[in-house]
């Protein structure tokens, strides 16, 4: 599936290595306390969008294929049609796609080195240094720079709401898994990592 330039704004074509953020608005309801509801209560602020989700788009020719980690799929590469029905909203519309792309880096070495990521399960502990991955921690670990160091910055986790307290999805999650709540344990999140200074925003439709 081809991605075209959106209308009304200087034109561009999705690229080999690109980001997709997916957004939420600040009042979405989730119903019942999902992932997606808590990542956006701890790492959304007021006049923001709540971005719940990073994806690494390869374009092949006239196709684009979708390498990212997801609870559904583990770190997975899927078609751009499963993505974008993975995030269908309840009413049949999309979330916001917001597409960033990567300087100063290899992408096609990024794309490739995530590929060899897939089949590894999704990391619901959140936590560095094991095998499995969480979206952002797939694209820290995919996009190195000229040294091979990420250049997408490690900062502390934060599981809290923004009025202080602790998202009973967190509580339940990770007693579930017998462990306390990481904060402030090193990592990655959609909403940092889109404000990376390496990023660029591009204006392309998914759609």
């Amino acid at each position: 599936m081809a991605a075209f330039a959106s209308c009304g704004h200087r034109a561009d074509v999705l690229r080999n290595g690109d980001l997709i953020f997916v957004g939420l608005p600040m009042d979405y309801d989730a119903e019942g306390g999902s992932m997606d509801e808590a990542i956006a209560s701890a790492t959304g602020s007021s006049g923001e969008l709540n971005l719940i989700h990073v994806a690494i788009a390869e374009v092949k020719a006239d196709s684009v294929w979708i390498i990212d980690a997801t609870i559904a799929h583990g770190v997975d590469r899927h078609p751009l049609d499963t993505f974008l029905t993975d995030f269908t909203l309840r009413d049949g519309s999309y979330p916001e796609f917001i597409v960033k792309r990567v300087k100063g880096v290899d992408a096609d070495a990024a794309v490739a080195r995530a590929k060899t990521l897939c089949g590894r399960g999704y990391d619901t502990r959140f936590l560095p240094d094991n095998e499995e991955l969480y979206c952002t921690e797939l694209v820290q670990n995919s996009y190195l720079d000229a040294s091979g160091n990420p250049v997408f910055e490690s900062r502390p986790m934060n599981f809290l709401a923004s009025d202080g307290t602790m998202p009973q999805y967190w509580e339940w999650l990770f007693g579930l898994l017998g462990m306390e709540v990481p904060q402030g344990v090193p990592g990655t999140n959609p909403q940092d990592m889109s404000k990376a200074p390496c990023l660029e925003s591009v204006q392309v439709s998914l759609y």
